[in-house]
């Protein structure tokens, strides 16, 4: 259950941030789809030639005989993982943490409303802009591919690599939720909500790179989004997809369950 004040409050705060994650992305998924044509494709393959470690260590990398999986390559390798990932840091901590920290939060526990509810109103926020975020995103590229190449997208196959997408930034976004639960102070809230999964993608930046640390991609979260498994419909893309929203009820409820039992220390 929700609180509707708090919710259109704390919605309206977000909008703010939204519109320049949405401003930033609308760029690079504008430019990039553009780059699918031939001409242009052959820059690309030249970056790879002169820069083949650099282009490796943010997945851009290989040609595609189709839009999709040119999309899944230069869009899904680091733009769309990693700007939203710190859309989830920044309006996790600022949830729960921040006001904490400031003691904004005694006039919010002192009112009627149940701890319970304010948590899960805040946890509405987070995960109902972040699906507004990737959902403007989806919209974008599907208009953006079709006006530049008309019937060269499936649109099915966009949609599941995108619920993949949004549920990775589910399960990234209730852990950073968790740690806005867990401590008082924003400092430790970023430490853990923003270091750990920041450190997991360096992880997966330094195996694609190839060598001895290959393997090591799938101890971080990001082996468990697979486009190319989601785009061909494939069972283990689905497993996973799985996996990733089954962490988010876990670490949302884990969220929820500490903020209500804590002592906020007012």
């Amino acid at each position: 259950m929700i609180n509707t004040v708090l919710f259109k409050r704390e919605a309206k705060a977000s909008l703010k941030l939204l519109i320049i994650f949405a401003a930033i992305l609308s760029m690079y998924i504008t430019l990039i789809i553009g780059m699918f044509d031939p001409d242009m494709a052959q820059v690309l393959l030249q970056f790879e030639t002169l820069m083949p470690e650099l282009m490796s260590a943010f997945g851009m990398q290989g040609t595609a005989d189709t839009l999709i999986g040119f999309m899944s390559s230069y869009l899904y390798g680091m733009l769309l993982l990693v700007l939203p990932m710190v859309y989830c840091i920044i309006r996790a901590n600022g949830l729960i943490a921040k006001y904490v920290e400031q003691g904004s939060m005694a006039c919010l526990v002192s009112s009627p409303v149940k701890r319970t509810t304010i948590a899960t109103t805040q946890l509405s926020v987070l995960l109902g802009s972040t699906t507004l975020l990737i959902g403007y995103c989806t919209a974008l590229e599907f208009i953006v591919a079709n006006l530049s190449f008309p019937e060269a997208l499936d649109s099915m196959e966009l949609l599941r690599l995108n619920f993949g997408l949004l549920a990775l930034h589910f399960f990234i976004g209730s852990f950073c939720f968790l740690c806005s639960c867990l401590f008082n102070e924003t400092k430790y809230s970023l430490a853990f909500g923003a270091g750990i999964p920041t450190f997991m993608y360096v992880i997966k930046m330094l195996a694609n790179m190839g060598g001895s640390l290959e393997n090591a991609q799938y101890l971080t979260i990001f082996s468990l989004f697979r486009p190319e498994a989601l785009i061909q419909n494939q069972t283990n893309g689905w497993i996973s997809t799985a996996i990733l929203l089954l962490g988010c009820v876990i670490f949302s409820g884990a969220g929820i369950w500490i903020f209500k039992k804590k002592d906020l220390c007012l």
